[in-house]
């Protein structure tokens, strides 16, 4: 079973266009888009909502750094800390090229900070190319399963 991949955006029209992004990259994973950093820690927390869900992690968390109720980089720090989510790839997306947010995401444990292009091609090639490596490409960190892949023999 594929992973899911985490958005959290609260920009309507960035969700929309990340979403159009990933769906035209073909990618078979399912797309969990959540409004706020709140949202975020209770679905990773299988907390209110999000209680009931299927147990495990995404496959990548895609997250804006500009959020209501809780920011991007307090997420970033609440999954970091956590046993549980510190091997889940957490991608900042944002449209901050402030040094500032750029240091304190990698100084938390940020996988990866990308700059949302402005312009629409750029935009939607960097969030194909964004979900194609992170659902596909990247290899997990050892004793967790490759999305879609099962465990080998032994394991």
């Amino acid at each position: 079973m594929l992973k899911p991949i985490l958005l959290v955006e609260d920009n309507p029209k960035d969700l929309e266009l990340t979403l159009l992004a990933l769906a035209r990259s073909n990618l078979a994973n399912e797309v969990i888009a959540v409004r706020d950093g709140e949202e975020c820690l209770d679905y990773l927390l299988l907390r209110g909502p999000y209680a009931n869900r299927p147990k495990g992690n995404p496959a990548v968390v895609l997250l804006d750094l500009k959020l209501p109720k809780v920011d991007g980089l307090q997420v970033l720090e609440e999954v970091k800390k956590d046993p549980g989510l510190q091997g889940v790839p957490v991608v900042m997306l944002t449209t901050s090229r402030e040094e500032q947010d750029l240091l304190r995401s990698y100084k938390l444990g940020v996988n990866a900070y990308v700059v949302k292009p402005v312009a629409f091609k750029e935009f939607m090639h960097a969030i194909e190319e964004l979900g194609i490596f992170w659902a596909v490409l990247n290899e997990p960190p050892p004793g967790s399963l490759k999305p879609g892949r099962s465990a080998p023999a032994g394991e």
